[in-house]
C-alpha cells in the first residue's frame, strides 16, 4: 500500500507542482522623475530581457515527486491516493500533461518573481479516498507569480469548489533553467498543502492532521519550446 502512495500521490501536486517558483509581483523599471519620454527611454534601457518566453504553451509535463513525510501521512489518514484523467504514475513520481498557458522566464536576481505565467493542466488531477468519501483535486493551474497552484475539488462526484488555492510554491530551491532537445525544464520548487486546502481536507475526512505548509513534495516542469 505504502507503494501506491508514494506513486500516485506525487502525480497530483506535479501539477502541483511545476511547477514552480518565485513570490510577489515583477518590480516596474524606470523612474517617475523627469519628463515621459526620459521615463521611457530609462524602462527601455533597464528592462532585463527573459531567458526564455514562451507564449503557448503546447506540450510537455509537470511532475511532483513526493516527500516521504507525506506519504507517512497519508498512510497514517488511511487515504488511498489516486490519479484521475490523463494523470500518470512514471517511476515513482505524479505526471500531469500540459494543455496550455505561457512562461516567461528571467535570470534569477533581475526581477522578482523570475518566473511568471500559468501552467494548465486540464483534464487531470489527484483522488484521496477513505471509507465512502472520495475527494478530487483537477484541472490544476500553476500561477508561478504569486507562488500558487489553483484546482477544482470535488467530493463524492459534485463539485465543492472551482479555482481554489490548493497548493503553495517555494522557489527558493529552484535550480537555473534548463534547455536542450526542444524543451525547457524547471526543477526543485518545494509544494506544500496551502492554507485553504488543510481546513478543508481535515473538514471533508474529519481528522485535524493536514496541517497548512505540510511538504508535499519537489516539483518539475518540462515544456515544448518548438
Amino acid at each position: 500500500m505504502s507503494t501506491i502512495f508514494s506513486t500516485k500521490t506525487r502525480k497530483a501536486l506535479a501539477a502541483a507542482a511545476l511547477v514552480t517558483t518565485a513570490s510577489l509581483s515583477v518590480a516596474a523599471c524606470g523612474s517617475n522623475d523627469g519628463g515621459a519620454s526620459n521615463a521611457s527611454a530609462t524602462t527601455k534601457a533597464s528592462a532585463p530581457k527573459p531567458v526564455a518566453s514562451i507564449d503557448s504553451l503546447t506540450g510537455e509535463t509537470t511532475q511532483v515527486t513526493l516527500d516521504q513525510g507525506f506519504v507517512d501521512a497519508l498512510t497514517q489518514l488511511k487515504l488511498t491516493p489516486g490519479v484521475v484523467g490523463t494523470a500518470k504514475l512514471v517511476n515513482g513520481a505524479l505526471v500531469f500533461p500540459i494543455t496550455g498557458g505561457n512562461v516567461t522566464v528571467f535570470k534569477p536576481g533581475q526581477v522578482s518573481p523570475y518566473v511568471i505565467g500559468q501552467i494548465q493542466h486540464e483534464g487531470s488531477g489527484l483522488s484521496l479516498s477513505a471509507g465512502g468519501t472520495k475527494v478530487e483535486l483537477t484541472n490544476l493551474n500553476v500561477d508561478p507569480g504569486v507562488s500558487r497552484v489553483y484546482g477544482d475539488v470535488s467530493v463524492n462526484g459534485k463539485t465543492a469548489v472551482t479555482s481554489a488555492y490548493l497548493f503553495q510554491l517555494d522557489g527558493r530551491t529552484l535550480k537555473p533553467l534548463s534547455t536542450g532537445n526542444g524543451t525547457a525544464t524547471l526543477e526543485g520548487t518545494k509544494v506544500a498543502i496551502s492554507p485553504v486546502a488543510a481546513p478543508l481536507l481535515n473538514k471533508t475526512f474529519k481528522t485535524d492532521a493536514v496541517k497548512p505548509g505540510l511538504l508535499v513534495g519537489i516539483a518539475k516542469i518540462t515544456v515544448a519550446t518548438k
